[in-house]
């Protein structure tokens, strides 16, 4: 950075991160009261406007919001959302951009308690906490999420990378979830679909100092894969996770 974009970067990070806990703050109060008179139904629709206003939030730092319109989808088929980790902000922008399709999360227990919001929309919302230390839990876990998705025909979001990366370059996939994943849907396949995210991890690069100003986030939805089609063609389950890693891989590198 020049010193005029590390200036106005230090100047606005502060304002930024004062938003972001504000809203957090005041939808965490939402969720709680949504929950609690209107359901689950109450409680979605606080959580799409929470995310709305963390990805607008955004613009404060002069930053240019990736294109989030939803994909055209089944909405009577489970599917799995696949994509590469940057930052906390992958989150957000993938839960508004599949929204339609009641996105839940496969998440650490770490984030169970302790973030105005999030904590809350993990614990009530339908997601899944793991233990990565306990092999037998997180199985245990990832099979009841993966019926509990393909039961309602939802959208089971899932990082396989296990973290997010810190410079923008993907880490390789770790199978297990995703194959947990689709032994548990075998009745009912998913259409998976590989989401490419870059630029997110800027947001962190100097550890919140400060974020820098002006970054230009991008998420691209990429051409789904029908895991029922996939197997009658005589292909494997863990193929199509090899495949489902090439092609975010491939379109990173190939970014325009």
């Amino acid at each position: 950075m020049n010193i005029f974009h590390k200036i106005i970067s230090w100047l606005l990070t502060p304002i930024f991160i004062f938003i972001f806990f504000i809203t957090l703050c005041i939808f965490h109060v939402f969720q709680v009261i949504s929950l609690n008179l209107f359901g689950y139904k109450g409680h979605k629709k606080s959580v799409d406007y929470m995310v709305f206003w963390l990805m607008q939030a955004l613009r404060v730092l002069g930053a240019r919001l990736p294109n989030m319109k939803q994909p055209n989808l089944p909405t009577d088929r489970p599917i799995i959302v696949v994509a590469n980790h940057q930052s906390i902000y992958d989150v957000p922008a993938i839960l508004w951009t599949f929204r339609k399709y009641h996105p839940k999360f496969v998440s650490k227990k770490e984030l169970e308690y302790g973030t105005p919001a999030i904590s809350y929309n993990l614990r009530h919302g339908g997601s899944v906490l793991i233990d990565r230390k306990d092999r037998k839990q997180s199985l245990t876990a990832m099979n009841q999420f993966s019926k509990y998705i393909a039961k309602n025909n939802y959208a089971g979001c899932i990082f396989p990378e296990g973290t997010r990366s810190k410079d923008g370059k993907m880490l390789d996939f770790k199978p297990a979830g995703m194959l947990m994943m689709f032994k548990s849907m075998k009745e009912n396949p998913p259409i998976v679909v590989p989401v490419v995210i870059d630029n997110f991890w800027k947001i962190q690069r100097y550890y919140f100092k400060p974020i820098p100003f002006g970054i230009n986030f991008q998420l691209k939805v990429l051409e789904p894969i029908d895991m029922k089609i996939w197997l009658e063609e005589g292909n494997s389950s863990t193929s199509l996770i090899a495949e489902t890693e090439k092609r975010i891989k491939e379109a990173l590198i190939n970014k325009a």
